[in-house]
């Protein structure tokens, strides 16, 4: 059977990011800039690079500064024009139409309100039986050949299943994690997964891979996420959802090649920050001089 075009995405965006308060009192975390573009069009332009027309993003209170991001502005790109700057007004008019974006508030579920299945559940009805992406809205990657979207693509292409992104980690830091739970290791990184183990023991660890939620799934996820009882904290998680599909045999991992931020929190976001500037040309050697002679210096 002919596999189902990947088209949509649901981008998680309603957390309240008090890890960079005052900051984001009144921004929202996913607008902190990186190289001069928020956080979360950094993953749209991932997103949309593999051909996803229809981004999702759930979000929550104080964050109309995203909807505001992604829709014309059409005084700013006159008054650009008038100044004899247009590309600048091009660039702003093109952050619009890159695609079809569409606006849900996070609402409780099943009478839960926190946990990453909470989005992925409130944007269910626009997915349809469709596979989609489910993603965070302030993870970054750095890859030199492939994006990790056009790699976790590729194996969906292989396995016709859903597909979690996998990133290898040292065992004695399992605890930390969800430790993926290999049935079988397919070419290019890409493994059926039983399942995961949360937080194991280093001597327990079924594997040095975990997952991370950037997910493209089937829409089946819905069913298996339906009826999920909340966890520690009262959460309703994805990867509880996940994991049940992994045991029912549809679901492979992809481990990924490149270099994952989590931009949670200031030193990874600063981590980001640097190599996403280092891949620029124009100011990889200012910035290697700059840590060379004065952070590395001190």
């Amino acid at each position: 059977m002919k596999q189902k075009e990947v088209r949509k995405a649901v981008i998680a965006a309603a957390g309240m990011g008090t890890r960079f308060l005052p900051q984001t009192k009144a921004m929202p975390k996913e607008m902190l800039p990186v190289m001069g573009k928020p956080i979360i069009q950094w993953v749209v332009e991932e997103l949309v690079a593999v051909g996803i027309t229809d981004i999702i993003i759930v979000t929550g209170a104080q964050k109309r500064a995203l909807e505001d991001h992604f829709d014309r502005s059409i005084e700013l790109e006159e008054a650009l024009q008038k100044a004899g700057k247009g590309v600048a007004a091009d660039e702003i008019k093109q952050i619009a139409e890159m695609a079809n974006f569409i606006y849900i508030r996070q609402k409780a579920y099943n009478h839960h309100t926190y946990g990453t299945a909470i989005p992925m559940m409130n944007a269910s009805h626009l997915i349809g039986d469709e596979p989609f992406f489910f993603v965070s809205a302030d993870d970054l990657f750095v890859s030199p050949k492939r994006s990790r979207a056009r790699q976790m693509l590729d194996a969906y292409g292989k396995t016709g299943e859903s597909v979690i992104s996998l990133l290898s980690f040292d065992k004695k830091d399992s605890e930390k994690y969800g430790v993926a739970d290999i049935a079988e290791v397919h070419d290019d990184g890409v493994m059926k997964l039983k399942g995961f183990i949360e937080k194991p023991k280093p001597q327990d660890a079924p594997s040095r891979y975990m997952g991370i939620m950037w997910y493209l799934l089937q829409s089946d996820v819905f069913n298996y996420a339906r009826d999920l009882e909340a966890g520690k904290g009262g959460e309703l998680q994805a990867a509880d959802a996940v994991n049940l599909m992994a045991k029912d045999g549809k679901v492979y991992g992809k481990v990924l090649n490149g270099t994952y931020h989590d931009c949670g929190n200031y030193v990874n976001y600063l981590k980001a920050s640097l190599h996403f500037a280092s891949q620029y040309e124009q100011v990889h050697a200012d910035i290697s001089t700059y840590v060379k002679n004065t952070i590395l210096k001190d």
